[in-house]
């Protein structure tokens, strides 16, 4: 009969969230948690990061230390976080170029995008736009076009790198327009930016946060974007598909991903903030004056979407030539 007894507490205690089965590992977090941006400082994933991290750090109580870790398209940054305890203590903010992208592009990775990181959530999704400089006459996509074929060549678009998103979407351009450009990469979306605003490239079909303040500024001139539907940030520059180019164009995402191996408990408790603070007015605002959308998804979407744009982008891939390095 004291056995009997014996269990009914026990049930009363654990329905009441008094024997935390499987909860927490003790004080988590007890320390600062460090989230590593594996581009370089002042890029849409360096900027994410930062406003992530700053929700994330108000939600556990603990300050969250970006750590930049820029290099091979993201590659180092993926390799230092794949190879870190799996204790919560370290997060990736990862994109769809380095999860999807990269298995394509580079003969060796020291890290398996499949199966090294626990997915926690999605923390924002985007598309590309297309900015020229202010020296190119085209005043719309179709004006670019013309010019581009009467000048074979002759232009040149900077992406983040080879197999960027920005990369990915001006082979898929081309190819619906029948345009031949020559492809520039930099090691990072942004600095692309910056050597189009200083002219030394003539266009560019970039991430929308280092771009919208030099479009809003006229230092670039934005043609399209290659999302479905007009950004917020941008609600006067048409669709690809609005400007005449009927095309299938890669989008971007963003995600927050943990070392294999980190307790569930851990990946429940930050997606939950992540849930959280998305809904704040704050966030929704930045997000929009930088032409990208909040996210939150459970860890299986990003499984999902990983799966997919492998298949999609191995397609891709091949119809640009691209080789692997």
């Amino acid at each position: 009969m004291a056995k009997y007894r014996s269990i009914t507490i026990v049930l009363a205690f654990a329905a009441l969230g008094l024997f935390p089965a499987a909860a927490l590992p003790q004080a988590y977090p007890s320390k600062p948690v460090r989230m590593i941006a594996p581009y370089p400082p002042g890029g849409s994933s360096d900027t994410l990061a930062r406003i992530v991290a700053q929700k994330l750090a108000d939600a556990l109580g603990r300050p969250v230390v970006i750590d930049n870790r820029p290099g091979a398209a993201g590659n180092v940054g993926h390799e230092i976080a794949a190879k870190a305890a799996p204790d919560g203590y370290t997060l990736l903010l990862t994109s769809a170029a380095a999860l999807v992208t990269n298995q394509f592009l580079y003969k060796r990775l020291n890290f398996d995008p499949h199966r090294d990181f626990v997915p926690i959530s999605l923390v924002a999704t985007a598309a590309p736009v297309l900015v020229v400089h202010p020296s190119v006459a085209a005043r719309n996509v179709q004006e670019l076009v013309a010019i581009a074929k009467a000048k074979p060549g002759q232009l040149n678009f900077g992406s983040g790198g080879v197999g960027t998103t920005s990369h990915i979407v001006g082979e898929v351009f081309q190819v619906a327009t029948g345009v031949k450009m020559v492809h520039v990469p930099y090691k990072g979306g942004v600095l692309a930016v910056t050597d189009l605003v200083a002219g030394q490239i003539q266009l560019s079909f970039s991430d929308m946060v280092p771009s919208v303040p030099h479009i809003r500024s006229g230092r670039l001139r934005a043609l399209a974007v290659t999302s479905e539907q007009r950004s917020a940030a941008l609600p006067d520059v048409p669709t690809m598909a609005e400007a005449g180019v009927k095309a299938s164009f890669p989008g971007q995402w963003w995600a927050l991903v943990a070392p294999r191996g980190t307790p569930a408990a851990i990946i429940n408790r930050i997606n939950a903030d992540i849930a959280q603070f998305m809904k704040s007015p704050d966030i929704q605002e930045r997000y929009a004056n930088m032409g990208i959308f909040t996210a939150h998804t459970t860890p299986a979407r990003i499984t999902e979407l990983q799966k997919l744009g492998t298949q999609q982008m191995a397609g891709v891939v091949k119809a640009a030539g691209i080789q692997p390095e």
